[in-house]
């Protein structure tokens, strides 16, 4: 059985089960064994009942004291106990599970771990496993159990079962790295890091089979990048702009001043554009330090010249209010531009006009989606293409929208501040600008860093400000809620919070699971004041600019890391009036308090990236969210900076020694590359 093996060639996976495996993307033997768990549930040591702490998920041991009791309705029978040991008492429930009354009446010792809530008569376990009799658990004590992420019908035991069956059966090969290379970086080998990832006996085994993995995966993609960027020269500049008195005029007319930051780069983005090889440029900025106008002002020089310039945004929300901005600036100013909208939901006709406007060269700036990169799209004279977040984007998509031009030049925006020294390698095709300062006129966010017991606190100022008529968000890491892991989770979350805000607030949940045109609407809502609370996943992280939102919640900010903590502050303080950003955590650690601290002493993301990466160690692989800023399957900027680091060092010395991978020992490597190349699969990573 080798990796090219159908899913359905292992015991106990039919016809109906592999279909299921196949909606998650698995569909052969290789498909499963790189797929990763997002997490791993640890069997740590039972602590005294006196030292549990609301909102994880804790281990201890004790004996049944008092009746057991069988209660509730017959829908939803609640089974409560009672336990102590020498340090207090606990109470303890379980749902739907009247039978263990049989179980426990004969217990001594047990043990149980499971979810530990605040209730009014204090702290409760919720639905824990039991382990009778108590030293039972110590089979699972310190081992790490594989989570992985799950479709519909897909358990985690099935997928358990089936990658234990592929390890035990298949050979998984040695992977693709050099065993010279293998060596000399002190990397595990291939089978023990496919083996260690998903099975880990203890955490040093993972951190070891992740490394190997990490430092796999960045190679790949570096190495891909520079083949790639190699393979294209720099070409030249068949466009011929010149100075446009209208934007001076346009610059000198606006109610503030550009910043020395945004002057800058508009510099730089004239000359590449007027330069002799065309344009490939990232603009990295904070949240919230005028991208948009500098990337409007690049729009405008090229539809005064003559040419037409295509802006891509992420969501259909965001790309119509940059319509609706844009087209409303140039009527204001009297810049005689015409701007066209294209999105997937609008009408064959709606698009049909715009599609002919397009060729015709009446519309001179189009802002959209994918749609713009649609078959049907014909444009008449492209030269200038921007893309709105970068990490949203594949470089084929970028390449499909250049394609739609005589080699148009490109401006990437990004509000990800990831330290230069990583951009360089991550955006390695792109020269870099950066607008390191934020407009003026913007009030600074006013943040705090509170746990558990300030929700009421937190719920009182939120309702304080929707009088106001300000809105709010609220941030939850989960969409439903999970067995193993102990965090607030959206939907439950909506229905709580509707109750207590009352029928006069409306609030809405907003997450990732839900089709496009349904979190546009609610968008949509939530931009026009209808809904005054959204509560949601990290889906808004790229989202849309409501200036009257005030509030941010983030609830178990502990499992975020902190740029992409920073990234979702960036939602409010868009507008006039004061924002705030509320960090909840329910961890008592001292080194949570010191990472969330540096998000409470400043708003400045460049900062903040970097305290990032002081401060992570291998221990935060374990909980916290990764940042976001590209799709690797393991790897992340953030957390794996020294490997990322290292791989590009390796990378560069590989291609000094071989440019074209033509080396018996760098055949395997070649191969994926070619494939990665080839494939487009660039972009699923930037």
């Amino acid at each position: 059985m080798n990796e090219t093996a159908r899913i359905s060639t292992l015991k106990g996976i039919g016809e109906k089960t592999e279909k299921i495996f196949q909606k998650a993307g698995i569909y052969t033997i290789g498909d499963l064994i790189r797929y990763f768990p997002r997490g791993y549930d640890v069997y740590e040591e039972p602590v005294p009942i006196s030292e549990l702490e609301e909102g994880k998920t804790m281990t201890v041991t004790g004996s049944i004291y008092g009746r057991i009791q069988v209660g509730g309705s017959p829908k939803m029978q609640i089974t409560t106990v009672y336990l102590k040991d020498i340090s207090g008492t606990l109470k303890v429930i379980w749902f739907r599970m009247p039978f263990l009354r049989n179980t426990l009446a004969k217990a001594g010792a047990i043990t149980l771990r499971g979810r530990v809530i605040r209730k009014k008569e204090g702290l409760v376990m919720e639905h824990p496993e039991v382990f009778c009799p108590a030293s039972k658990y110590d089979l699972k004590q310190d081992t790490l159990q594989p989570i992985y992420p799950l479709v519909t019908g897909l358990t985690n035991h099935a997928v358990m079962k089936a990658v234990r069956q592929v390890l035990e059966e298949c050979d998984v090969g040695e992977g693709i790295l050099p065993k010279d290379m293998v060596r000399e970086y002190q990397l595990s080998d291939y089978r023990r890091a496919i083996y260690g990832i998903h099975f880990p006996k203890d955490k040093e085994e993972f951190y070891h089979a992740r490394k190997r993995l990490v430092f796999e995966e960045f190679m790949l993609f570096i190495l891909s990048l520079r083949m790639l960027k190699e393979s294209e020269e720099r070409v030249l500049n068949p466009y011929c702009f010149r100075k446009q008195p209208q934007i001076e005029k346009f610059l000198n007319s606006l109610p503030f001043e550009l910043t020395d930051a945004q002057k800058t780069v508009w510099r730089e983005i004239k000359n590449d554009m007027a330069g002799i090889h065309v344009m490939s440029r990232l603009v990295q900025g904070d949240v919230g330090s005028g991208k948009t106008i500098v990337a409007l002002l690049a729009m405008m020089y090229t539809g005064l010249n003559g040419y037409q310039a295509a802006m891509m945004a992420p969501t259909e929300v965001l790309a119509r209010q940059h319509f609706e901005n844009i087209n409303h600036m140039l009527q204001e100013y009297e810049i005689s531009l015409k701007v066209g909208l294209l999105t997937g939901s609008m009408t064959a006709r709606q698009k049909r006009i715009v599609y002919e406007a397009v060729e015709a060269g009446e519309i001179q700036l189009v802002i959209g989606t994918h749609a713009l990169i649609q078959e049907k799209v014909i444009y008449k004279n492209l030269a200038l293409v921007v893309t709105d977040e970068q990490h949203r984007f594949g470089v084929k998509q970028r390449e499909s929208l250049a394609n739609k031009g005589v080699s148009p030049h490109i401006l990437v925006m990004s509000a990800t501040p990831i330290p230069r020294t990583l951009a360089i390698i991550v955006y390695g095709d792109l020269d870099i600008s950066v607008i390191n300062e934020l407009p003026k006129n913007r009030l600074p966010i006013k943040n705090c860093v509170v746990d558990t017991g300030y929700r009421n606190t937190a719920y009182r100022f939120i309702k304080n400000q929707i009088a106001q008529g300000r809105q709010c968000y609220v941030i939850c890491p989960m969409v439903e809620e999970s067995e193993t892991l102990e965090v607030e989770n959206v939907t439950d979350y909506t229905e709580n919070l509707q109750e207590i805000m009352g029928v006069n607030i409306k609030v809405q949940c907003l997450h990732g699971k839900m089709k496009q045109s349904q979190k546009d609407e609610i968008m949509e809502a939530f931009s026009k004041n209808e809904i005054q609370v959204l509560v949601s996943t990290t889906v808004i992280e790229v989202g849309i600019d409501v200036p009257n939102s005030t509030v941010m919640l983030i609830e178990n900010a502990e499992r975020f890391g902190l740029a992409q903590l920073h990234q979702l502050r960036g939602r409010v303080g868009r507008g006039k009036y004061q924002s705030y950003c509320i960090f909840m955590s329910a961890s008592k650690s001292k080194e949570t308090k010191e990472r969330l601290d540096i998000l409470n002493e400043s708003n400045d993301g460049f900062f903040i990236a970097s305290e990032d990466l002081r401060l992570r160690g291998p221990g935060d692989l374990f909980g916290i969210r990764q940042s976001g800023i590209l799709d690797f399957k393991l790897g992340d900027v953030f957390q794996d900076s020294q490997v990322l680091q290292q791989a590009s060092e390796v990378a560069n010395l590989i291609l000094e020694e071989d440019p074209q991978l033509e080396k018996e020992k760098y055949e395997s490597l070649k191969q994926q590359v070619q494939k990665i190349i080839q494939g487009g699969m660039l972009e699923t990573t930037l």
